[in-house]
């Protein structure tokens, strides 16, 4: 594995989107750096500017993961400092999860009773959510947190540095 060029390391069905629905002549570097690391299953920090692809240089990798290893049940928990970035980030997710037969779903402090219910129905492969969304899980009469949270595998926390330095940081670290 360790001579192949990363974006050959990629699930087949990942690379044909790539290629053909994003359209992409190939990986950005840190791209192409982060998919051997995060297919081993190694913690990463993965740093870049705004619109720097980071977001896919942790989810291409995993969503190859998810699919090689049949992971089933809600899978990776993305983490977010803010709704805003949840609301943009989960229509590219879900349909990069797509691509796979699988899903990606938002729960925050505007999700509506019906989409909780229906969320915890059919659990994403894919949960987006802020830290104070995850406690009310957590803590939550109405939803067993350890079926759907038990076949979590993998914790993506975006905008780290939003976290860094302050309360909000030891409550995430808390609640992990």
């Amino acid at each position: 594995m360790s001579g192949e060029p990363a974006f050959d390391l990629l699930h087949p069905v990942v690379q044909h989107h790539v290629v053909n629905t994003l359209q992409w002549p190939g990986l950005r570097p840190l791209q192409d750096a982060a998919v051997r690391p995060v297919l081993d299953g190694v913690d990463c920090l993965l740093l870049a500017p705004t619109a720097g692809g980071k977001t896919e240089a942790a989810m291409l990798p995993l969503f190859s993961r998810m699919a090689r290893e049949g992971w089933t049940g809600t899978s990776v928990l993305y983490l977010c400092p803010l709704r805003a970035l949840l609301n943009n980030l989960q229509p590219r997710l879900a349909d990069y999860a797509a691509w796979l037969g699988r899903s990606a779903r938002y729960w925050h402090g505007d999700t509506g009773q019906a989409a909780r219910r229906q969320t915890q129905l059919e659990r994403p492969d894919v949960l987006l959510t802020t830290p104070e969304s995850l406690e009310s899980m957590l803590v939550s009469a109405t939803v067993d947190a350890h079926r759907f949270l038990a076949d979590v595998r993998v914790v993506v926390v975006d905008e780290v540095h939003a976290f860094a330095g302050d309360d909000r940081g030891w409550h995430l670290l808390h609640l992990l």
